[in-house]
C-alpha cells in the first residue's frame, strides 16, 4: 500500500510540474490564472493564494490550469478578455501551451542525467542480450534451424533494442516479418549469419490471441543459484520454547543432495548448454533419459525417450524379455504396464536390435520425427550398445530397466565465489567467453565411462537430480493446496474465454504447466548488468519507443487496449519502487517524457491542439469564432474522457 501511495504521489508530481509550467508562463505573459488543480472531480483540498484557487481533486490522475477566458460556454467573447488566454497574441498562447510539455521533457532529461551520474541501473542480462533463450519448437523459426543460443540482431533490419522487441516487433510489424542474426557454435565460436522470413502468429502462452510472436519465446539468461530461505517447522529449545529456524528452502526438496552451492551457475543439462529457465523446464519435461552409447570404437551421449510399457505396440518377444528383466531388477511390485522403458528392442546386454513403435500413431510420429533439437536426440542405430544411464554404468538389460524407473538429470555448474556486474554493452561478449568449451567437453565426454572426471577448471558435475512437478515438491499440504488453487483459478479464466480455439490452446498449455518438471531449486536468478547509456541516448531511446508506439497505434497495427493508462502507470511505478530508487527515477523520467510528447500531439484539448489553433490564426490572420472553438474542443474532450475510461478499464483487467 505504501508503494502504491508513493507511486500516485510520483505521478501527481509529474502532473504538478507540467501545470506549473503553464502557470508560470501564463503569469509571465500577463494572463490571469483562476484555478490550479491537480486531479479532477470534487476538490478534497482547496486554498486561495495570490488570487488563484489551488486545489486537489479526488481523482488524482491529470490536472489543469484554468486561465481566464477559457470558459467557451459563457456568453463573453474570449478574445475580449484582456488578461485571458484568447485575449493575448497567438505567440503568447503558444508559449503558455508549450511550457507544460517542455517542463516534462526537461525533467525527463534531468532524471536521465542523474541516473547517468550515479552509474545507471542494474538490469537483468536477459533484458538486453541479443541471444535467444527459447524458440517455440512448433514455430516456422524453429523449422528454419534457429535454436536457443543463437542471436537475433534485428527485425526487418531495425536493430534489436531490448528483449521487449521480441513481442513488440511482431505486434507492430507486417504479418510476415524478417529476422537477421547469427547461428552460434559455442564449441568453435563460429557464427553463421541468417536472414529469414516468418509469419507472426498468436503467442502460444498468451490468453490474448492478439499478442503475436515470431517464435522467440524467451531471451537468453544466466541461471545462477541463489538459495532462498524459508521457515522450517518450529523446534523447542532447552527451555521448552519454540524457535522458528531458517534453512534453505531447497533442502526441503532434497536438491542440496546434488552438491550444488550458492552462486553456482547452471550451464549444462543432459548434454545441452543452458540458455534460459524455459529451455531448462522443457528439457526436464520431455521424459528423455541421458544414456552413454558405444557405437563401434566411439562413445557419445544421447537423450532417448522414456515411455511407459503400456504405450508400446505389443511385441511377444519384447514382453517376455522385459518380464524377466523386471524380476531380475527387483521391480515385481510395479505393475508391468506401468514400467518405464526405452522404445527399442534390446538384447540382454543392452544392444539395440531395432526401434519399437507406440500404439498411438500421433505420439509415434512425434517420437520418431526427423525434426530434433540436436544430434543428442537422433534415434539410436542397430548395434548401438547402451553402457550407462544418467552416468551410472549398466551391464545388462535389467540394470537398464532399473535405472529408467526414476527420471534423473545430470547438471554441470560453473562454480564461482563472486560474480562481478557487467556493463550492458559488453554482456554478450562476456557470455560467449564465460565458459571454457574444452573443460565442458572433457567432463561431458567422460559421463558414464571409467576414468570420467567430475570437475575441470571452474566446472563441476553435480550428482544426478530427480526432477519433480510443483505439486510433488510442495513442502506441505498448505503449499499443495495453494498450487491447486492457482491452477484452478487459471482454468476458470481460460474456460471463460469466448474463443473455442483459444480455450483449447491454453488448456493444453495449462496441462503442460501442471505436469512440468522442475529441479526444485528455488532462487534461480539472472546475472545483473549495469545499464548506463548517456542521458541524451536514453532520452532519444525512450522517445523513439513512444514514436513507434504512436505510429503503430494510428496505423491500426497496435491495439489500444495494450496501452497503459493511469492505473497502469501507477502499477509500473509501484513495482519499480520495490526494485529500488533508480528504477523509480527511470520510470518517472519515462512517464514524464510520455506526458510531454503526448501533450504535444496536435489534438484539440491537448497542448498541441492549442498550439495548432494559434498557428492557424497566425497563418490565416483570422481569429476562430468561439462557437467554432467549442464545436471543435468539446467532442475531442468527450473522446479523450472515453479513451481515459477505456485505458483504465483495461488496466484494471490486467491488475485483477
Amino acid at each position: 500500500m505504501v508503494h502504491i501511495l508513493l507511486a500516485i504521489l510520483g505521478i501527481s508530481f509529474l502532473i504538478f510540474i507540467h501545470e506549473l509550467g503553464h502557470y508560470w508562463m501564463a503569469r509571465r505573459v500577463g494572463m490571469k490564472v483562476e484555478t490550479f488543480s491537480i486531479g479532477f472531480g470534487r476538490p478534497i483540498f482547496v486554498r486561495q493564494w495570490q488570487g488563484v484557487k489551488w486545489q486537489v481533486g479526488w481523482l488524482p490522475f491529470g490536472g489543469y490550469v484554468k486561465i481566464a477566458g477559457t470558459d467557451l460556454e459563457s456568453n463573453k467573447d474570449p478574445y475580449k478578455v484582456s488578461d485571458g488566454f484568447f485575449g493575448k497574441t497567438p505567440w503568447q498562447r503558444i508559449k503558455v501551451a508549450l511550457a507544460g510539455p517542455l517542463v516534462n521533457l526537461l525533467f525527463a532529461l534531468l532524471v536521465f542525467a542523474l541516473l547517468w551520474v550515479v552509474g545507471g541501473r542494474e538490469k537483468r542480462f536477459g533484458e538486453f542480450t541479443q541471444k535467444l533463450g527459447w524458440v517455440d519448437p512448433k514455430s516456422h523459426l524453429y523449422m528454419l534451424g534457429v535454436r536457443p543460443g543463437d542471436e537475433v540482431i534485428s527485425y526487418d533490419h531495425q536493430p534489436l533494442r531490448s528483449a521487449k522487441d521480441h513481442i513488440y516487433r511482431p505486434l507492430t510489424g507486417e504479418p510476415t516479418i524478417s529476422l537477421q542474426g547469427n547461428k552460434v557454435n559455442y564449441t568453435t565460436g563460429e557464427r553463421t549469419p541468417f536472414d529469414v522470413q516468418v509469419d507472426s502468429y498468436s503467442h502460444p502462452e498468451s490468453m490474448d490471441p492478439g499478442i503475436l510472436t515470431s517464435g522467440v519465446l524467451e531471451s537468453a539468461s544466466y541461471l545462477i543459484y541463489q538459495p532462498v530461505t524459508a521457515p522450517s517447522s518450529p523446534v523447542k529449545n532447552s527451555a521448552g520454547k519454540e524457535n522458528q529456524t531458517q534453512k534453505a528452502a531447497d533442502e526441503q526438496y532434497g536438491a542440496a543432495a546434488s552438491g550444488i552451492q550458492p552462486n553456482d551457475r547452471l550451464v549444462w543439462v543432459d548434454g545441452h548448454r543452458l540458455f534460459s529457465v524455459k529451455q531448462l523446464q522443457n528439457l526436464l519435461s520431455d521424459h528423455r533419459a541421458l544414456v552413454t552409447v558405444k557405437r563401434g570404437d566411439t562413445t557419445f551421449l544421447a537423450r532417448v525417450p522414456r515411455v511407459p510399457v503400456h504405450e508400446i505396440r505389443p511385441n511377444a518377444g519384447f514382453k517376455e524379455e522385459l518380464t524377466d528383466w523386471q524380476f531380475e531388477a527387483g521391480l515385481e511390485g510395479t505393475k508391468w504396464g506401468n514400467l518405464w522403458t526405452l522404445p527399442y528392442d534390446l538384447t540382454n546386454n543392452a544392444v539395440v536390435k531395432g526401434p519399437l513403435h507406440l500404439i498411438d500413431a500421433e505420439k509415434d510420429h512425434e517420437l520418431w520425427s526427423e525434426m530434433v533439437d540436436s544430434s543428442l536426440e537422433a534415434p539410436l542405430q542397430a548395434g548401438d550398445q547402451i553402457v550407462a544411464v544418467y552416468g551410472n554404468p549398466v551391464r545388462a538389460g535389467y540394470d537398464l530397466l532399473k535405472e529408467l524407473q526414476e527420471q534423473r538429470v545430470l547438471v554441470i555448474v560453473q562454480r564461482l565465489s563472486f560474480r562481478p556486474k557487467m556493463d550492458s554493452t559488453q554482456e554478450d561478449h562476456v557470455f560467449d567467453q564465460s565458459i571454457a568449451s574444452a573443460d565442458l567437453e572433457k567432463i561431458a565426454s567422460g559421463v558414464g565411462l571409467p576414468g570420467g572426471v567430475q570437475a575441470d577448471g571452474d566446472l563441476v558435475l553435480l550428482r544426478p537430480i530427480a526432477p519433480k512437478t510443483r505439486l510433488e515438491l510442495a513442502a506441505n499440504e498448505q503449499e499443495r493446496d495453494q498450487i491447486k488453487q492457482e491452477l484452478q483459478q487459471q482454468r476458470q479464466v481460460v474456460d471463460s474465454l469466448s474463443s473455442a480455439e483459444q480455450r483449447e490452446k491454453l488448456l493444453a498449455y495449462l496441462e503442460k504447466l501442471e505436469t512440468m518438471q522442475v529441479l526444485g531449486l528455488k532462487g534461480i536468478q539472472d546475472q545483473k548488468v549495469v545499464y548506463n547509456p548517456g542521458p541524451f541516448a536514453l532520452f532519444w531511446s525512450v522517445a523513439d519507443e513512444i514514436k513507434s508506439t504512436l505510429g503503430s497505434l494510428f496505423s491500426g497495427a497496435l491495439n489500444p487496449k495494450w496501452l497503459s493508462g493511469p492505473v497502469g502507470m501507477v502499477q509500473i511505478v509501484q513495482q519499480s519502487a520495490m526494485q529500488g530508487l533508480r528504477e523509480v527515477l527511470y520510470w518517472l523520467g519515462a512517464i514524464s517524457l510520455n506526458l510531454g510528447l503526448l501533450n504535444l500531439l496536435p489534438i484539440p484539448v491537448l497542448d498541441g491542439g492549442s498550439i495548432l489553433i494559434s498557428l492557424l490564426e497566425i497563418a490565416t490572420g483570422r481569429k476562430i469564432h468561439p462557437k467554432t472553438l467549442e464545436k471543435i474542443i468539446i467532442p475531442f474532450a468527450i473522446l479523450l474522457i472515453l479513451f481515459f475510461l477505456f485505458l483504465t478499464y483495461n488496466d484494471l483487467l490486467r491488475v485483477f
